[in-house]
Parts: structure tokens; sequence; C-alpha cells
């Protein structure tokens, strides 16, 4: 049994409040969709009118091409279960006995739950593993346990259709990932999972479809794909992110990285030598200090191209998977020469970015300051037979500076009192 969901042209308001107007958008049997925005923007609002406890003010809402306001409520029990945001609990029944409640859709008044429906509230126990609690009073719980017996109630109506408000709120991680799992099993075999998400990430990995809501309309709605970009969750939040790909599952993934501080005129000034990620952690924390930062030379399309475009860093870039040319290492000499200090993370070195390493001989000719954050295992970064190492054992002798983190580089600067850096 599956069903259909289509919202046209529908407003709600708490009273004289106007809160979702103009909604519109069609859930099609078997999706898992996942609403998401930021707060206040009407997540809950909207999953109260999808469960008919809220009437919209305008607009209509189908289910299987029924308008929603002409079902009675025991029909509607048996095609949409709802998991709320607040699981709190004001009497004493036993876990057992609010498992049950799922089956009331399915007896009359007086009606006691057969065999049958027992088997279901103990399956549904048993999915969300709450049955070793049946016999506890659900007041005696801690809120990630209400929480999940609250799921296995709504597992025990056996709808098409499940409403979820934050269903992973006061879950750890562990069963954060059991119950969404449990959630995806169900989808895959027909269930409709509709489901509001805080967790950017989380609703990423587990979506189809994303709805993205931002002062009470909707702003996005599509693929996870479509939605989960740098410039769209960048716009709706008003936050700096990057957006990349999970390195194993492959979905878009959320990095936060705070709003940016515009820096002074007077600001200290860096550049970082970067490559394949290595600068990515230095990047975004220099720029939210306020240093005036670049970056070189990095290749197109990888981590810290992505975070310095973001970051607003002026860099030198190279082709995707090009070794240095001519152009761009001059371009990062001159950045270099610009700043008057360099940061060196601990970057991979091949023969194709070597000119970042050998760069900064260069630098040191000059009379600018190098420091290097050393993992103390360089040589099992070379990749170039020796030559890197060599390049880095001489960068030492002509007084780059080693230095054990981000910390020690920034107390330096930052405190001109203590003393300076001195190389090892």
């Amino acid at each position: 049994m599956t069903a259909k969901i289509s919202v046209m042209g529908t407003t709600f308001s708490y009273e004289a409040r106007e809160v979702l107007r103009d909604i519109t958008f069609t859930v099609p049997a078997g999706s898992f969709v996942g609403i998401i925005g930021p707060n206040g923007s009407g997540k809950s609002t909207l999953l109260k009118g999808l469960a008919a406890t809220l009437s919209p003010k305008g607009g209509i809402i189908l289910l299987d091409g029924r308008e929603l306001s002409g079902w009675n409520n025991r029909e509607l029990a048996r095609h949409l279960a709802v998991v709320p945001q607040d699981t709190t609990a004001d009497f004493d029944f036993t876990v057992e006995e609010v498992v049950l409640m799922g089956r009331s859709p399915y007896l009359s008044r007086w009606q006691v739950e057969s065999l049958a429906d027992l088997a279901i509230a103990a399956e549904a126990m048993e999915l969300t593993g709450t049955l070793e609690l049946r016999h506890r009073p659900i007041t005696h719980l801690s809120g990630g346990e209400r929480q999940r017996v609250f799921i296995a109630r709504a597992l025990a109506q056996k709808t098409p259709v499940l409403l979820l408000d934050e269903p992973t709120s006061h879950l750890d991680i562990n069963h954060q990932v059991e119950v969404l799992n449990l959630f995806r099993r169900l989808n895959h075999q027909g269930v409709t999972v509709i489901a509001v998400f805080h967790d950017l990430n989380l609703a990423a990995q587990y979506c189809s479809q994303v709805i993205l809501l931002c002062q009470g309309r909707i702003y996005a709605c599509g693929t996870v794909q479509d939605i989960f970009t740098t410039e769209t969750i960048r716009a709706v939040y008003r936050t700096e992110v990057l957006v990349g790909q999970h390195p194993i599952t492959g979905v878009p993934q959320v990095t936060l990285l705070g709003k940016k501080t515009n820096p002074a005129s007077d600001s200290l000034k860096v550049h970082v030598i970067g490559g394949g990620g290595a600068a990515a952690p230095l990047l975004s924390r220099l720029v939210s200090l306020g240093w005036r930062v670049s970056a070189g030379v990095l290749n197109k399309g990888d981590t810290d191209w992505h975070l310095s475009r973001v970051l607003g860093v002026t860099m030198a870039e190279e082709d995707p998977f090009s070794a240095i040319g001519e152009k761009a290492y001059r371009l990062n000499l001159t950045l270099i020469q610009k700043a008057g200090l360099v940061l060196l993370p601990p970057v991979p070195f091949g023969k194709g970015n070597l000119p970042n390493l050998t760069i900064l001989e260069e630098a040191l000719t000059r009379g600018i300051k190098v420091y290097t954050l050393t993992d103390g295992a360089f040589h099992h970064r070379d990749y170039t037979g020796g030559t890197a190492l060599a390049v880095y054992h001489r960068l030492l002798a002509r007084g780059m500076h080693e230095i054990p983190d981000l910390q020690q580089f920034l107390a330096s600067w930052l405190h001109p009192t203590q003393p300076p850096l001195q190389p090892e």
C-alpha cells in the first residue's frame, strides 16, 4: 500500500500570524523527503499541515487524490503515522501500552488488542530497541528512550506514510544511524517517509528529495544534488559553508565555516602553500581571525581551491590534475612577496607540485619568513624519490621554522612580546 501527497497553494497561520504561504509540491508514493530550513522557516508547521493537525487558511492538501479535510480521524490514522518533536508524557503508561496505542485505529471502542496486535507491537519495539523496556513507565525513560518508543508507536500503526518531526532529536549517534537505517528500509519497502531535519548531512545521506524552506516559502525543491550546493545553503542559512562530497557515500556533505570577518586594513598577511585539502583548516581559521590570506598553487577543483573561493582568498591556481606551470609559479611568488610571510602545512609532494616547495628557497633568499607545520614525518609525504626531502632539509638549513601547530604560529604573531620562534 502506497500513498501520494499533493500540496497546492497552501497557506498556514497561527491566528493572525502567517507562517507559510503559497506552498506547492508533490510527494510521489514511496519517496523519502526531507524538510530543511533555518529555525522559524515553518518546517514543523508544514508537517502539522500534512498530518491534518493544522488546517490551511488557503489551498488544499490531497492524500491519494482526496482532500485531507475529507478524511475522518480513523481513516487518516490508518494512512498517516506521526512522530512528533515533543515526546513528553504526562501519564504512567507502560512502554508496551504506548506502542499498542498505534493499533487503536484498527480497533472498535471497546475492543481488546488481539494476539496479532500484540505481535505487531512487539515487532515495532524490537525494531526500535525498546522491547526490553516494555514494562517500564514511559515517564521513567530518558528523552532518547521516549523518542524510540514514539517511533515504535508510529511503526505499529502500519501506515503507508510516516511523518517525522526531527526523528533523531535526543538520540545518540548510534541510535540516530539505527533509526534512520530503519526508516530507509521501510522506504525501500514502499513506505513514504517525510521528515524534518536540522542536521543537513543526515538529510543529504538519507533523503531522495528535499524541500528547502526560507522565510515561510519554498526556496527550492528537488533532489539532494540539486539543493545541496554551496551557493544555495549559504544564501538560505546566511553563513559560510562548503558543500563537497562524502568520501565514502559520495552524497553532498556540508562543512560549516562560520561567517567571514572583514579584515582591517592593518591585518597581518600570510601566504599559505596548499593542495589536496592539507591547507583547509588553516585557511578557515586564519580568515576567521581577520588575517589577509593568499594561497597557492592550488589545482582547480580540489578541496583547498573550493574553500579558497568560498572564503574569498586570493590564490595562484593551476588546471586540474596538472603540474605547476611557469605562469602559476610566478603568480605564486608574487603573492608570497606581497604577504611577506609563508605558512606550509603538511602537504604531500610529488613531481607535479614540487615547485610549491622549491619556491620557498627563493622566498627565503628574498628575506621572507617561512614557517612549516611539521608532523615529524615529511619522508612519508615525499613521493618524488627523495628530491622533496632534500629540498626540505635545505629549507631548514636556510632558516625555515618548524612549528608543531597553528596555535604556536598565531601566538608568535598575535603576541609579539613573546620570544620569536627559533628553527629547530
